[in-house]
């Protein structure tokens, strides 16, 4: 049997100082959901998750809890760690700046661009964010920051909190050098760049002009010390970025570390905020190209997560002056763990800024869930426990031959399913599984079961329109698989398919035709409970 192919996804890696948010939660989600969808499709997934530990503002926080940085950080994992349980994220890994594999990693990156040239040792003297830990020109404030342009202070053009002004020795990195190298890039391969209007973006940014990066501090020391100069620790970006290759075995010693890089890279997929697309756009590939390995093959930025003011209808900036902050505990509080991941992977377009509400989540979740697809369960696993004695009926013979509504909708879903999901288009997949859904509930009201029930004579065609619902049933338990994996999965157990849960062949596990007949069925409570909460 072939090796399955690889496929490395990766999420950004979370800053330890704030507590895990929709968004951080939404990144997450949206690279489990794929992880999922492609284990589902045979292939062997690297699913990578993490923290970014390093960096001035976190020993400032450290400081002022009278803590180590390494004890701060230490104490702020679990909170990570227990939401991404809880929300059913299957990463296969999980970083951690602080651990000694990046060490190692950065430190060789170090070796081999110092030996390649691309880096020199300099002094900067410019405008440093540090709770975004990005450094400004001179020009570049000037330019963002008119407004609130002063000959002795600046506010960040991104976050609009004050700059404080760095002078110091530092390494420089040759970004200059990579101007027409990554405007090539963006040429030959604009999958690298997703959404169109990011790579837009970047294609832009890139053409103004690229300036050589400090990626060395000598102001504080925690962070990961340079290997030739230990006066020096590493920019916390230039840090964070690494990790992608750490994680698969980049700069570790021993065969199985080579042979796992050999082996899962370049990446696939990295997912995240269309806040950071320049240091993973333009910094990165830059890195990459100048240590000579191969670039990521596609960078997917998600838009912000906005809640939607009921009075203008638009979306507003999350923040706890203005009161509108949401936390992942309430929504988890409102529509479950399983809610919570349909709602944000159907509803919100991931390449483009979402206005949600608790009005819209709670509308979302009782019309697709509880009243269609919930609904859809209940109705008709009731109907095959009343009418044949608490099992699927005995397939008819010629069954999986038979025209219907249903097939005709099955029929090819899941070329249609996978194009969407491969192209992150999850409001569109799942739009296209509940056609099935939407077309089995209509069919029940077409056929009216319990009218033939009445009638011995006709026993083999309300044997065939039960089998039909529930095949559609175990198709789209299937499909909704990487969306609600835990309903799913219960969804399948109740028609005695929980062999089938764990597939790694989905085109041919959905085919239609496959329902195994005279075995038990449960009907169960419902799997979403209809919402009433009227906020």
């Amino acid at each position: 049997m072939a090796d399955k192919p690889s496929f490395y996804i990766t999420t950004p890696i979370y800053y330890v100082n704030a507590a895990p948010h929709l968004g951080t939660a939404y990144s997450t989600i949206l690279a489990d959901v794929q992880a999922r969808f492609r284990r589902s499709m045979g292939y062997d997934v690297k699913f990578l998750t993490g923290l970014d530990e390093h960096g001035e503002k976190v020993a400032q926080s450290a400081a002022a809890h009278d803590m180590t940085p390494q004890a701060w950080c230490d104490s702020l994992v679990p909170a990570f760690k227990d939401l991404w349980g809880e929300l059913e994220i299957t990463n296969d890994d999980f970083i951690r700046t602080t651990q000694d594999r990046q060490t190692r990693a950065v430190q060789h990156l170090w070796e081999v661009l110092k030996d390649k040239g691309y880096i020199y040792k300099g002094s900067y003297d410019g405008w440093y964010c540090v709770p975004d830990e990005t450094y400004f020109t001179e020009t570049q404030v000037r330019h963002e920051d008119e407004e609130n342009h002063t000959e002795g202070q600046h506010l960040c053009p991104d976050c609009h909190r004050p700059l404080e002004r760095v002078k110091e020795e530092s390494w420089f990195f040759k970004l200059s050098a990579f101007q027409e190298p990554l405007l090539k890039l963006y040429r030959e391969h604009p999958e690298f760049v997703e959404p169109e209007i990011r790579r837009n973006e970047v294609v832009s940014f890139v053409e103004g002009g690229l300036n050589d990066l400090s990626i060395s501090r000598t102001s504080f020391d925690w962070g990961i010390p340079l290997p030739f100069d230990e006066k020096h620790v590493t920019y916390v970006w230039f840090d964070a970025l690494i990790n992608y290759l750490t994680a698969v075995g980049y700069g570790q010693p021993g065969e199985e570390a080579a042979a796992e890089f050999a082996k899962r890279w370049p990446a696939q997929v990295h997912i995240v905020g269309k806040d950071i697309i320049r240091f993973h756009c333009v910094i990165w590939p830059a890195m990459l190209m100048a240590a000579g390995l191969p670039v990521t093959e596609r960078v997917f930025a998600h838009g912000f997560l906005m809640v939607k003011n009921e009075e203008t209808g638009q979306g507003e900036k999350m923040s706890k002056s203005r009161g509108n902050a949401i936390a992942p505990r309430e929504v988890i509080d409102m529509l479950g763990v399983e809610g919570y991941r349909y709602y944000f992977m159907s509803d919100v377009t991931p390449g483009t800024d979402g206005a949600i509400s608790f009005g819209r989540m709670e509308q979302v979740y009782n019309t697709d869930l509880a009243n269609s697809w919930g609904n859809l369960v209940s109705r008709s696993l009731n109907m095959s426990a009343k009418y044949f004695d608490g099992k699927v009926p005995t397939v008819p013979a010629s069954w999986a031959e038979r025209e219907n509504p249903l097939r005709s909708v099955a029929d090819g879903i899941v070329d249609r399913y996978a194009a969407k999901m491969g192209e992150f288009a999850y409001h569109e997949a799942t739009a296209e599984v509940m056609e099935l859904v939407h077309a089995a509930n209509h069919y029940i009201e077409d056929t009216e079961p319990w009218a033939l029930a009445k009638d011995p004579a006709k026993h083999d065609e309300l044997a065939a329109v039960i089998c039909d619902l529930i095949e559609s049933i175990r198709i789209t338990a299937h499909l909704l698989m990487p969306f609600m994996p835990e309903t799913s999965a219960e969804a399948l157990r109740r028609i005695s398919c929980e062999g089938e849960v764990s597939t790694d062949d989905l085109a041919g596990i959905c085919a239609w035709g496959q329902l195994a007949g005279d075995v038990p069925v449960t009907k169960g409570d419902p799997l979403f409970p209809r919402l009433e909460t009227s906020r």
